[in-house]
């Protein structure tokens, strides 16, 4: 038996025997058609089989089977992983994928080239309120382009765009500068992000609780303003479908 072409969560399941790299889920959405589904972590290959990543899947109802099958890349629920890192675990990734945690932009980078992707990001604040927005199509450059981050296609849920002011910019950590601030907006704002000057988005800031100084929270400025850290937030990509490339 194959654990990990089956999405096993165990790291250690083997990987001899597993039948031909085509076969492994590259996503959750193959992790879905292979049978699974169920939300919760399981194993994807984005790089291939010799670099297997663990990520959350969201699944959706199972009375809802045409509905979207999301794969995390990012999660912030309770503040237990400090996100205030550099290059190399930015590049890397970090965090347990049944919390928090943040996929890595290599991984994200490669798992984005592999299909049209769609992005969603729902987000909470302490209140119990909700809020998402949806963008049609999501893309992540390799690192000789820093990593650089495009997306289109605005559906609003009630945050508002503010993400699209990170839209076409490269990557930035406090080891790894650049955004188009005089400043180092990692270090200012305490997070790694896709900064430009400096941001109105900081999903990757500090875990703060509600009320909080300027900008170094978890932010989604059109929804809460820049002082107001959110209680939870998470990116999370879906194949395109036919209708939504053609629309």
């Amino acid at each position: 038996q194959c654990v990990y072409l089956l999405g096993c969560p165990l790291p250690h399941a083997p990987l001899h025997h597993c039948g031909t790299p085509e076969s492994l889920p590259v996503d959750c959405s193959d992790l879905y058609s292979n049978g699974f589904g169920n939300s919760g972590v399981y194993t994807i290959f984005p790089a291939g089989p010799t670099s297997p990543v663990q990520v959350f899947c969201e699944m959706g109802s199972m009375d809802a089977p045409d509905s979207d099958k999301w794969t995390v890349i990012q999660r912030r629920t309770d503040g237990t992983i400090n996100f205030y890192r550099g290059w190399e675990q930015y590049k890397n990734g970090f965090g347990q994928a049944s919390s928090e945690y943040w996929l890595g932009l290599e991984n994200i980078h490669l798992l984005s080239g592999k299909k049209s992707y769609k992005l969603r990001v729902d987000m909470e604040d302490f209140d119990g309120a909700k809020a998402f927005v949806e963008y049609s199509s999501f893309n992540v450059a390799p690192e000789m382009d820093g990593y650089r981050l495009t997306l289109s296609g605005f559906k609003d849920g009630g945050a508002g765009n503010s993400l699209d002011h990170h839209n076409g910019h490269k990557f930035s950590t406090f080891d790894k500068d650049q955004d188009s601030d005089a400043r180092n907006c990692a270090k200012t704002y305490l997070g790694g992000w896709w900064y430009d000057v400096c941001h109105h988005v900081n999903p990757n800031g500090e875990y703060l609780w509600g009320e909080s100084i300027f900008g170094v929270g978890i932010n989604w400025n059109s929804w809460k303003g820049w002082t107001y850290s959110l209680k939870a937030i998470a990116f999370k990509l879906s194949p395109q479908l036919e209708l939504d490339a053609i629309g």
